[in-house]
C-alpha cells in the first residue's frame, strides 16, 4: 500500500471517529448555527451565510476524511467545522 493510500485511510478513520462522537452527542434535530460556504471570521461578511437551523442527518465521512452533516434549509452537507451547537438556555 502506498504512503498516500495509508494517509488517506488514516484520515478516514479519524473522520469516522469524529462522526461517531458527533452522532453520539448530537442527535438529528439538534439546534445549530451553520455557515455553508465560509465562517464569518474567515472571509468578508458579504460572502458568508448564517443559518439558524437544526440537523437533519447524522454526520458522515466523505472520501478525504472530512465530516459533514445536513441541516434544514440547505441542500447538501456542511463541514462540522462550519457548524456550531446552539446551547439550550438554562
Amino acid at each position: 500500500m502506498s504512503n498516500y493510500r495509508k494517509a488517506l485511510e488514516a484520515a478516514k478513520r479519524r473522520g469516522q471517529q469524529r462522526a461517531d462522537a458527533w452522532n453520539a452527542a448530537h442527535p438529528v434535530g439538534t439546534r445549530v448555527v451553520a455557515f455553508p460556504l465560509t465562517r464569518p471570521e474567515d472571509n468578508t461578511p458579504s460572502f458568508f451565510e448564517r443559518l439558524d437551523t437544526v440537523t437533519r442527518t447524522p454526520a458522515w465521512v466523505i472520501g478525504g476524511g472530512e465530516v459533514l452533516v445536513s441541516v434544514e434549509g440547505y441542500a447538501g452537507g456542511i463541514c462540522l467545522s462550519h457548524v456550531d451547537i446552539v446551547e439550550a438556555a438554562s
